[in-house]
């Protein structure tokens, strides 16, 4: 009875197969943690939702920014693309997306001492409130006005979180947080744009990875998370990134949660 975590997959079906062949997972007693970013720019797309849900009584699925994305086409708030048009023009898209967009955006288990978002926890958060804001949106998502919310999540974006801030903007940052997060500066605020290696921005824009903030919230769990294949594989005692860039041709990265340290394994993956 293994637990796994796995990085973004962003339609690489191929190269899940693989690692799950690799580490001879078994949906019948084991149980996949997926960090979300599970479609989108790879080829095989809609395979990998159609395989995800066949298994999902054995998944615990986060959802990412590409995931958010997708279900925006759907609802024809954002424009399509070749990867995802397949799910989109499948006969089981309704039951696919519905499926997606019930999944949560934070998963914990407090006996493995781990828990996962798509892009890591907010420095601004704690425990409790990564669980209340999380929830906070995922009721949205899942509300039959899921559309409308969405239409306006996409038209901005807050970057520091505050108690005043108005409804629509606290739920605009909450999303960001937890779906686009990478780097903040010193009093927390997020910087959504950048994206290469930390050192890369530390000296010339006085940026740091939001898991290195000096203000950074303690949470006890370790915090799994993906969304930052320039970082890669990176694990430090405290926090987990499995994006290890699969998409761009380097690796699908595995972790086995239900061990005293995490248990690596990965694959070669091809271009998509």
């Amino acid at each position: 009875m293994a637990v796994w975590a796995i990085g973004d997959i962003q339609g690489c079906y191929d190269s899940l197969q693989k690692l799950l062949k690799k580490i001879e997972f078994n949906p019948k007693k084991d149980t996949l943690w997926l960090a979300g970013d599970l479609v989108n720019r790879g080829d095989k797309s809609l395979e990998v939702l159609e395989y995800l849900y066949s298994i999902r009584k054995s998944t615990k699925i986060v959802l990412g920014n590409h995931d958010i994305s997708l279900i925006a086409s759907y609802y024809g708030i954002k424009k399509s693309n070749p990867t995802i048009e397949p799910i989109l023009k499948s006969p089981n898209a309704k039951k696919l997306i519905d499926w997606l967009r019930n999944q949560p955006f934070l998963i914990w288990d407090s006996k493995l001492n781990y828990i996962m978002s798509h892009a890591g926890i907010s420095p601004q958060f704690n425990f409790k409130m990564a669980v209340k804001y999380a929830s906070s949106i995922e009721k949205k998502l899942q509300s039959s006005s899921a559309k409308s919310w969405l239409s306006s999540m996409l038209k901005g974006s807050s970057d520091f979180f505050d108690r005043n801030l108005s409804e629509l903007d606290r739920d605009r940052y909450i999303l960001s947080s937890f779906t686009r997060m990478r780097f903040c500066d010193k009093n927390g605020k997020l910087d959504f744009y950048q994206k290469g290696k930390p050192t890369n921005y530390k000296t010339n824009k006085g940026l740091t990875p939001w898991f290195e903030c000096s203000i950074r919230e303690p949470i006890k769990l370790k915090i799994i998370f993906g969304h930052w294949s320039t970082l890669g594989y990176f694990y430090n005692g405290e926090v987990l990134c499995l994006d290890s860039g699969c998409l761009w041709g380097r690796a699908l990265t595995g972790a086995r949660l239900d061990t005293k340290e995490p248990k690596i394994v990965q694959v070669k993956c091809g271009k998509s």
